[in-house]
């Protein structure tokens, strides 16, 4: 086939790429013509494993196409994606201004064309936003005959997007039209996968229900963790414990400073948004909330207690991305850690092995290293923020050359207790 894909972002990019690699001409589309240019160079602006390969091998097959001019790719199209950001207002709800514009100039391009075609929308977005696309298509002179607006959500974790959408665990498809199903389903044909087809709506709901259960596990072992820190209890005892059960399993079980990025935290109040637009109150989900933005001032105020009790003044901080495999910040815990540290006076030395250029045009006064050794030199207390591997394998008897009496707050829980401990090493997790 022939596709078209608006936007360039994270998920506009990792689907063009995929889908030109199963072999079809795919036209990425942006108006940012800096970002155009760097992409026809291989260059991207975000981390993503895989992906920059991906990017150039379908570039020099001629199969993967980026350009600022929409009307040529919508014309050779039979199926386009709409794939620009749908930011979160202050208030909660998606800015829809840029997925608006884009149906708008999509009207004046499909509305003097013959042929069907699929409008994906494989943005996040609000409940009915798919019959607002139709409904702007149809207004704009589209003859409502010659196409038909489909959900498509996409279900990819940053780090493992590529994987993802290579290997899915379904492909989710919204409309009751028995056409745009079938040229749908042959264009996911090579993936093989369960793909499941419902109404627009469901389909819309079916992404911010994954994140928002996703994010409720993540919440409910936190506080599970808290409450296992009073009582003497040890969490991970807890999580093998309870995963074992098959109702419940061991994915999304695993205490920390809380869940961030650009998926999880936007998701969730924009679920507490649409149900108060709809006059019910969506007490677990505002729970949700709340118990992640608390946890992360908890594992702050723990550190802060530790600076003082040693009597000192700088906090290493490792890992900045909000998970690790990506360089993203975008509500990173470490972010608000880090600011909550800064505005008690303790100074802050930090190592990502991805982030650290980011985290500058952030966080300024931080002073940033090379390596995590260097890092956690004269440094009070350590503090862990990201799960990178490279953090399980320190050489913690080397660690003891830099700092002479190591305090580690290990916020994800990775590290082994028992083996910092027999190095002399102060250790604290959270649950216990």
């Amino acid at each position: 086939m022939k596709i078209c894909v608006i936007g360039t972002g994270y998920v506009g990019l990792v689907t063009g790429a995929c889908l030109a690699d199963f072999g079809n001409t795919v036209y990425c589309v942006d108006k940012d013509h800096s970002k155009i240019a760097n992409l026809r160079k291989g260059l991207i602006d975000f981390h993503e494993l895989g992906l920059k390969d991906l990017v150039l091998k379908n570039v020099k097959a001629n199969r993967l196409i980026f350009t600022k001019d929409l009307t040529a790719p919508v014309r050779a199209s039979q199926v386009i994606f709409i794939a620009v950001g749908t930011p979160p207002l202050p208030n909660g709800d998606a800015d829809l201004s840029a997925l608006r514009e884009v149906s708008r100039n999509l009207a004046k391009i499909l509305r003097k064309l013959k042929g069907f075609r699929v409008v994906a929308v494989k943005s996040t977005v609000p409940i009915g936003t798919s019959e607002e696309v139709e409904k702007i298509l149809v207004e704009g002179g589209v003859n409502s005959r010659s196409f038909e607006v489909v959900s498509n959500p996409e279900f990819l974790r940053e780090g493992k997007a590529v994987a993802d959408f290579l290997h899915p665990d379904r492909i989710v498809i919204g409309t009751s039209d028995n056409h745009a199903s079938n040229i749908m389903a042959e264009l996911y044909r090579p993936l093989n996968a369960r793909i499941v087809f419902m109404d627009r709506r469901s389909s819309e709901m079916v992404k911010y229900a994954s994140n928002a259960f996703l994010a409720a596990r993540v919440s409910f072992i936190n506080e599970l963790a808290n409450i296992c820190e009073k009582v003497g209890a040890d969490i991970r005892k807890v999580i093998e414990g309870i995963g074992y059960d098959q109702r419940i399993g061991h994915t999304y079980l695993r205490p920390g400073v809380g869940y961030g990025g650009s998926c999880l935290p936007k998701d969730v109040l924009a679920l507490i948004h649409l149900a108060e637009k709809h006059k019910y109150e969506a007490a677990l989900l505002k729970s949700v909330n709340q118990i992640n933005i608390a946890q992360r001032k908890m594992f702050a105020d723990k550190i802060v207690k530790l600076v003082r009790e040693k009597k000192g003044g700088t906090v290493c901080v490792w890992g900045l991305a909000f998970k690790p495999q990506t360089d993203d910040l975008r509500d990173a815990p470490s972010i608000t850690i880090i600011k909550h540290l800064l505005q008690e006076g303790i100074k802050v030395k930090a190592y990502d092995p991805m982030a650290n250029g980011k985290a500058k045009a952030i966080l300024p006064q931080v002073k940033y290293c090379s390596d995590p050794y260097s890092a956690a030199k004269d440094s009070d207390v350590i503090a862990l923020l990201t799960e990178w591997n490279e953090f399980r394998e320190m050489d913690f008897g080397k660690l003891k050359k830099y700092v002479k009496k190591p305090v580690i707050v290990d916020g994800r829980n990775i590290l082994n207790r028992g083996a910092l401990r027999e190095h002399g090493i102060e250790y604290y997790g959270i649950g216990g």
